[in-house]
C-alpha cells in the first residue's frame, strides 16, 4: 500500500511559497541534494492542490527542468480541486473530493509513495488522517511571507516522530512520520 507523503522546501522562517504563491526565492536553493534526488525513484504518484498545479514552478520556460522535482519526475498527476478543467491533461486526473483524489492516488502509487504538493492539500489529508510522513528541506534563508509549510487558524497540536536529520550543501532535511 503506498504511503503518503508531503514534501517542500522550506525557508527557516517556515514558507514554501512566498507572497502569492511565488517560487522563484526557491532557484537559488536548488541544488544537490541526494535526500531529494533519491526520493524521486520511490514516488508514484503525485497528489497536488489546485493552486500548486497551476502555480509559479520555479523553472517554468525550462524545458530541461520545468516539472515536479526539477522536471526529474514524470508519472500520475491526481489533482484536488473544484474546478475540473473541460481539455484533458495528459497523466493528470482531476478529482472533486479528497477521499477520492486520495484512493485514485493510492492506486496510482502501487507500493510506492504518494507525494502530496500543496499546502492547503496536504493540511487536508493531515486532518483527515490519511499523511504518514513528512520530508522538509529546510533552505537557509528567511522569507518573511507567503504560504507557509502548515497553517491551521486557531491552532491544533501535531505529533510528530524524526525519521532522519540529514544535511545537503543546499538544505537541511527533516524527515518526520506522523504519529496517531
Amino acid at each position: 500500500m503506498a504511503t503518503m507523503l508531503y514534501s517542500a522546501t522550506m525557508s527557516l522562517d517556515g514558507f514554501i511559497a512566498g507572497p502569492d504563491g511565488d517560487m522563484s526565492w526557491l532557484t537559488e536553493h536548488l541544488g544537490p541534494n541526494p535526500e531529494a534526488e533519491g526520493l524521486v525513484d520511490r514516488i508514484g504518484a503525485l497528489l497536488v492542490g489546485n493552486r500548486t498545479f497551476r502555480g509559479d514552478d520555479p523553472n517554468k520556460g525550462d524545458p530541461e527542468r520545468e516539472g515536479a522535482f526539477g522536471g526529474r519526475w514524470t508519472g500520475p498527476q491526481i489533482v484536488l480541486t473544484h474546478h475540473i478543467p473541460d481539455t484533458a491533461v495528459p497523466d493528470v486526473t482531476f478529482v472533486g473530493d479528497l477521499g477520492g483524489a486520495v484512493a485514485a492516488a493510492k492506486a496510482a502509487a502501487g507500493d510506492k509513495y504518494v507525494n502530496v504538493l500543496g499546502a492547503d492539500v496536504a493540511r487536508q489529508c493531515l486532518e483527515a488522517g490519511e499523511l504518514d510522513e513528512i520530508l522538509v528541506l529546510i533552505a537557509p534563508v528567511m522569507l518573511g511571507d507567503g504560504v507557509r509549510l502548515f497553517d491551521h487558524p486557531g491552532g491544533t497540536h501535531v505529533r510528530l516522530e524524526r525519521l532522519s536529520l540529514t544535511e545537503a550543501p543546499t538544505a537541511t532535511n527533516l524527515w518526520l512520520r506522523v504519529r496517531r
